[in-house]
């Protein structure tokens, strides 16, 4: 940052010359030199900020009926750039777990932060909005694409924004959908058209983080690749601010959309230090 350097060289240089009489206004000036050249020189100072987007702290699910623990005490942070995946057996807890991080149902115990705080309930409308889940079956409303795309901007946590039916279509073109898709019946959609109208309705409210829960399980491999690339395209908009976390069964997949792993076992969360190759089976 060549621009604060200098500003803290002069900076500096003032208080020199402003501290006492026997600085001159020379001897400022050569400080100010000395401390410039020095600011030119690389640094080791590091500003902190390597705050988690969503830090999970001690986060517990149970299913108070059946007198069962779903979630483990589970301890997970989840940065700015980061892609992570989790695999694991059906049942294993992985749906419990990202619902559970979009404060989608109630802890039994811990506390969800974002950046740095903690969440409290009535934050958790703009925390929503920041951390969006994409669930498996996308839940979609009676009409057009363009009234389900609609729909989130009728509702109170998003009257601050409008509708942007030009950016609704940029995204449906890069999904590979043709210019009149906004225009089709939500009835007459197939399972890869209804999951990527869901997608864009996220993507359209600019979340920071987003928790995908097997998007593609029952789709066919061009839809599944239209929703990789909406989601990758999503990604490379803004690393520095954009998280995804993505739920799979195929090893390949979790493997393209991640750089992190993580399994889940019996509701424990546990992490893979070796990469994911594109061959390798999930953990049962």
């Amino acid at each position: 940052m060549p621009g604060a350097s200098r500003w803290i060289a002069l900076s500096v240089a003032l208080s020199f010359y402003h501290a006492a009489p026997r600085y001159s206004e020379s001897a400022a000036r050569r400080a100010a030199s000395q401390v410039i050249q020095a600011a030119a020189q690389p640094t080791t100072i590091q500003l902190m900020t390597d705050v988690p987007l969503v830090l999970a702290d001690g986060m517990v699910r149970r299913d108070a009926l059946r007198g069962q623990t779903l979630l483990q005490p589970t301890t997970f942070a989840l940065h700015a750039g980061e892609r992570v995946a989790i695999t694991g057996a059906s049942g294993s807890g992985k749906s419990v777990l990202l619902r559970a991080l979009a404060l989608l149902d109630p802890l039994d115990a811990g506390r969800m932060l974002w950046h740095g705080a903690a969440v409290e309930r009535t934050a958790i409308p703009r925390y929503r909005r920041n951390v969006a889940y994409i669930r498996q079956r996308p839940a979609l409303l009676d009409g057009s694409v363009e009234d389900n795309l609609r729909y989130p901007f009728e509702l109170r946590a998003y009257r601050d924004v409008r509708f942007d039916r030009a950016r609704a279509t940029s995204l449906a073109t890069q999904a590979g959908r043709a210019d009149d898709f906004l225009d089709k019946r939500a009835s007459e959609l197939s399972g890869g058209e209804a999951q990527i109208t869901a997608l864009i309705r996220v993507l359209q409210l600019a979340p920071e983080v987003l928790l995908l829960d097997e998007p593609t399980a029952s789709l066919d491999p061009a839809s599944s690749l239209a929703i990789e690339a909406l989601v990758r395209a999503w990604f490379d908009a803004d690393p520095g601010r954009h998280a995804s976390i993505w739920v799979s069964h195929d090893s390949a997949q979790a493997a393209r959309m991640s750089e992190r792993h993580l399994t889940m076992r019996a509701g424990t969360l546990d992490e893979i230090t070796a990469p994911m190759s594109a061959h390798q089976e999930p953990a049962p």
